[in-house]
């Protein structure tokens, strides 16, 4: 089964920080400052549930993630 829950990703970029739909490769919002970009996600995600924020650090690594509406997954956790 396939998700249909609306990814964001919160990430670095070489002018700030980006907002992206997984598996997109445009950029839905870029900004300089992490928290705009993620109070930016947190919107759309709220406005697109079930969905989810997955927010990285600037290296790259998963810092934290947010899950919105219900949870469309079979398994548990």
């Amino acid at each position: 089964m396939t998700t249909d829950r609306y990814v964001l990703h919160v990430t670095p970029n070489a002018n700030g920080w980006q907002v992206k739909q997984q598996g997109s490769d445009e950029t839905e919002w870029l900004v300089d400052d992490k928290d705009n970009a993620v109070n930016h996600a947190r919107e759309l995600a709220k406005a697109n549930e079930p969905s989810q924020i997955i927010i990285h650090t600037r290296d790259g690594k998963i810092e934290t993630e947010h899950t919105y509406g219900d949870d469309p997954r079979e398994t548990p956790g």
